[in-house]
This record gives C-alpha cells, sequence and structure tokens, in this order.
C-alpha cells in the first residue's frame, strides 16, 4: 500500500471533521458521555478493523476515547488509514 503525500493527507483530511495529523499518524478524540459509554464505542470499533485487517490505537480516559490510525508496516498514512478514519466516523 503507497504512503499518502503531505496535500493528499490534507485533502482527505478536510472531509474528516475532527480528525488531525499528528506526525505519521491521524487521531481524534471522541466525548462518549462516561466510562461505560467510551468502552461500548472502543468494542463498536471491532468489527470494522477486524474487517480491513486495519487496527487502530485506542486510549481510554474516563469518557474520552482517543483513536490514533497509522499504517504502521508501511511507515506513515496510506488510504486505509482514511477509509478506517471514516468507518469509526459513521460509528461515532
Amino acid at each position: 500500500m503507497a504512503l499518502l503525500g503531505s496535500n493528499e493527507i490534507e485533502a482527505m483530511l478536510a472531509d474528516l471533521e475532527g480528525w488531525e495529523r499528528l506526525g505519521d499518524a491521524i487521531v481524534k478524540s471522541f466525548e462518549r458521555g462516561d466510562f461505560v459509554g467510551s468502552v461500548r464505542f472502543v468494542d463498536s470499533l471491532v468489527e470494522p478493523a477486524e474487517a480491513m485487517g486495519h487496527h487502530p490505537d485506542v486510549a481510554i480516559s474516563w469518557a474520552t476515547v482517543t483513536v490514533t490510525i497509522s499504517t504502521h508496516s508501511e511507515g506513515g498514512l496510506t488510504a486505509a488509514d482514511f477509509e478506517l478514519a471514516g468507518k469509526i466516523e459513521a460509528l461515532a
């Protein structure tokens, strides 16, 4: 899978509300109301991530879930990262 250039990354980020570039990854925090809501949200990410064979890094801090996506095997951002981010957005 090909790494995206900076211009491609910025164009794709423009279509994803609230996502930001952080080095070789894209990141967004989701407010879920409480710890149970956070855990349930993370659980909802399992199916699309498994279906794609592409897994985000997630961090839970009580009511906030921070999702970080990168294609580690490629060392940066690919189209798959933005596809997964779009699927996560649809779940939020």
